[in-house]
């Protein structure tokens, strides 16, 4: 009965692994099909998101049902209360790379991006789809130094969305109202996919220690005396 319990909490962190997989590359397939104007591509990531909802859908279920059954208490508890707020993040970092992908259908066939301003953009897409790789890395190793280098790696995303409002700022600005509308949007989600990346490392600093991020010391050693936990 111990080891089908494990079995049971193994296999939602798997889906966690897997959730993040398919929102990083789901923004990836977004940013290219927002820069080169492929209808075909937008509208295959705004599909697959019901993938991503049905994987969020299926983990709340076991969740709740190993909840129900096991009454697990102490790190067991919060194993499955944190991979409950993981799986929303990951959720939501899949409706934001459907958002990209919905602005690139809605300028079809032009790129919703000026030229002047598609490297910006790249940048942020490949960016955000690294650090969702990188959280998804921090899910399965429960490495807590890994974690802590996204929130420095999200410092460039802030960088990159400045930047974007500096375009948009600066009196040469020529594209247009809607344009700069379009590019205010896709700025803002990327932003929040990488926040939402960010968010996920967070809990898995919390789920390893007991501590939020930002309550770590200098060394990046638990204040309350937990030990890592061994499972998930």
């Amino acid at each position: 009965m111990r080891d089908a319990y494990h079995e049971e909490l193994d296999s939602i962190s798997d889906s966690l692994v897997e959730m993040a997989r398919q929102v990083g590359s789901a923004i990836g397939r977004a940013t290219a099909a927002m820069l080169d104007a492929d209808l075909k591509l937008a509208e295959s990531v705004i599909a697959a998101d019901e993938k991503v909802d049905d994987l969020q859908r299926d983990l709340e279920t076991r969740a709740i049902q190993l909840l129900a059954r096991q009454q697990p208490v102490a790190t067991d508890l919060r194993i499955v209360v944190t991979s409950l707020r993981m799986s929303a993040d990951l959720e939501r970092s899949g409706d934001l790379a459907q958002h990209v992908a919905k602005v690139a259908r809605l300028r079809f066939p032009n790129s919703a991006v000026p030229r002047d301003l598609q490297a910006t953009l790249l940048e942020m897409g490949q960016l955000a789809q690294r650090l969702m790789a990188k959280a998804g890395e921090v899910i399965i190793t429960k490495d807590v130094d890994l974690a802590l280098q996204l929130e420095q790696d999200d410092d460039k995303m802030d960088d990159l969305h400045r930047t974007l409002f500096q375009h948009l700022m600066d009196d040469r600005w020529k594209h247009g109202i809607e344009t700069a509308v379009d590019v205010t949007l896709l700025g803002r989600y990327y932003e929040r996919f990488a926040d939402h990346a960010v968010s996920v490392a967070r809990r898995v600093v919390y789920l390893v220690t007991g501590d939020y991020a930002d309550e770590l010391d200098g060394n990046n050693v638990p204040t309350d005396g937990t030990a890592p936990v061994e499972s998930v």
